[in-house]
């Protein structure tokens, strides 16, 4: 190899990880900028390939030199691609245990609407959602009056819920922007009862799992066995959530199956062997570490190998349980034994958590151990780095304001980094012409990508604010026949199916296969209709949005 051609080859090395597998360990209370990074990879490669052709100058003409170039080159435009940006998702996820209450009339607090950046996604797991016979049963029939809180006041800021499971007292939400709705694909849930040898669901999991931008992501919702004396218990019934809960999915059969798993709930591991006073005046202190190497979970973490899979943020709030209802106060209340003597109170434990694992890969050399978490990353033939998924907590902490339980909620706030795998949706729709309550209405849809659509797929007729996929104002079947790549498919809508006041809506086309609305048109206006006007009618106001 000539001088200047190993010039070149020097040139394309790069020092600072820009295209390797394996990144810097990424800690729980970190931040990164997805943007600097990526500025600072193209800036580096424009400085490489700089080099490389002041080196071509030096170059013989021999056929040996050129085809090394040619290598040469190859690996430049492989490492552009490469660097492609990456994104940055903002994920919320709060995990209360409600002990049955009514919900708070604001949850601005809680779901911290006015953070900047603002949410991506909202992932909400509560237990103890009140479950007797007969409000269980009204819930079957309407939505349980948090899920009916949370939908509108989240549709408001133009989130939509995108899927939910409920386990008796378990309820697990999942609510999205409407711009990411069609790119998160393949939605199944689960569920997994413990309570009662296996036959009961006041204990157990709820499992939501996805395709968000072509990476497979989990949240498990549980709500474990309680009682400080029974922390091998808890990992247990875990442990079989884990093995026992599966997706009709090929590549993500199981939960570990998926590039990242969030594991979140009432865990009810607690603080053992400290004393009462201890406790509290470490918490009132703020010395809250004192703690942290009897907390039941860190203890069975260093045990059980596939808990130290799972990372957790630092314990740096307030023990979330248990509290006076309606006041910061720990417990002060005697329990009643079996007999009728007082009991203990409860100590003070942070039963409610929020883990996350992210899949591993095949395992380092034993010195890189420390560079496997919160990293994922797929490789190509040719062991280069394709889509990596790196996992940064940017808060972990309790909000104390609500009281309407004896526990305090936990918030997790996220930044997911991503390449996309995909990024452009599977299906174009648009309404064509002017709509009115006048005239039937038309639509047209074209399948842009190949995917398994199905005459039982359809089109629905939104009105902008509107809460789920089903929250639809009229719905039409597509084509009896499937259509092809780029086919253009129109359907007819009745014109008495059509609302009769001028409104702004947006059609969404819904997949039967994949659970979800994989394609949005426009924004379009609905004219009003000739009868709405003699008779007067005025726009319902939905979700505080009157359009």
């Amino acid at each position: 190899m000539s001088v200047s051609m190993k010039m070149a080859m020097d040139a394309l090395c790069v020092s600072d990880g820009v295209g390797s597998g394996v990144g810097s360990r990424v800690r729980s209370d970190s931040t990164s900028s997805t943007a600097s990074q990526g500025s600072k990879g193209r800036l580096l490669l424009r400085q490489r390939l700089s080099q490389l052709l002041t080196c071509v100058e030096d170059l013989s003409s021999d056929d040996e030199a050129n085809e090394e170039l040619s290598r040469t080159l190859d690996e430049a435009f492989q490492l552009c691609g490469r660097i492609s940006p990456r994104d940055t998702f903002r994920l919320l996820m709060v995990t209360w245990n409600v002990a049955t209450a009514e919900p708070p009339g604001d949850v601005t607090s809680l779901l911290q609407l006015d953070a900047q950046p603002a949410i991506d996604l909202y992932v909400i797991g509560l237990q103890e959602v009140n479950a007797a016979p007969l409000r269980f049963l009204s819930d079957l029939l309407v939505e349980d009056s948090w899920s009916h809180l949370l939908m509108n006041t989240l549709a408001s800021r133009g989130y939509i819920k995108v899927s939910s499971v409920r386990l008796q007292g378990l309820l697990l939400l999942v609510f999205s922007k409407q711009v990411h709705v069609p790119f998160i694909r393949d939605i199944q849930t689960t569920y997994t009862r413990t309570g009662i040898f296996g036959y009961w669901g006041n204990k157990g999991g709820v499992s939501v799992r996805f395709s968000l931008y072509g990476h497979m992501i989990c949240f498990v919702n549980c709500h474990l066995t309680a009682h400080m004396g029974y922390a091998l218990q808890r990992v247990d019934e875990f442990e079989y959530i884990l093995e026992t809960q599966d997706f009709d999915l090929d590549n993500t059969p199981t939960v570990r199956d998926h590039k990242v798993v969030f594991w979140f709930g009432d865990l009810n591991f607690r603080i053992a062997d400290h004393g009462m006073h201890f406790l509290r005046s470490s918490i009132n202190s703020g010395r809250f570490n004192l703690l942290w190497e009897r907390d039941q979970l860190l203890t069975m973490k260093k045990k059980e190998p596939f808990l130290q899979e799972f990372e957790e943020g630092p314990l740096k709030f307030k023990p979330t349980y248990k509290f006076n209802r309606n006041s910061d106060t720990y417990d002060t209340s005697t329990q009643k034994t079996w007999l009728g003597f007082n009991g203990k109170k409860r100590k003070p434990a942070w039963t409610d958590r929020i883990l996350w694992r992210i899949k591993p890969n095949s395992p380092p050399p034993e010195d890189d151990e420390e560079e496997r978490a919160s990293t994922s990353t797929q490789h190509s033939d040719d062991g280069q780095e394709e889509y990596p998924i790196k996992v940064l907590q940017d808060t972990y902490t309790c909000d104390p304001s609500y009281g309407v339980s004896d526990h305090k909620p936990v918030i997790g706030i996220f930044n997911l980094e991503m390449r996309k795998r995909c990024d452009s949706a599977l299906v174009s729709v648009c309404p064509e012409g002017q709509w009115s309550a006048d005239q039937d209405a038309v639509l047209s849809y074209t399948i842009l990508e190949d995917f398994m659509s199905s005459t039982w797929d359809w089109v629905g007729l939104y009105k902008v604010g509107f809460k789920t996929a089903s929250d639809y104002a009229t719905f039409v079947w597509v084509k009896g026949e499937l259509a092809e790549v780029n086919e253009v498919m129109q359907v007819c809508v009745n014109k008495d199916d059509v609302p009769l006041v001028a409104g702004e809506y947006v059609l969404g086309y819904y997949s039967y296969n994949m659970q979800s609305i994989v394609g949005f048109s426009h924004n379009f206006q609905i004219v009003e209709s000739k009868r709405a006007v003699m008779e007067g009618m005025v726009p319902q106001d939905v979700n505080g949005l009157n359009k």
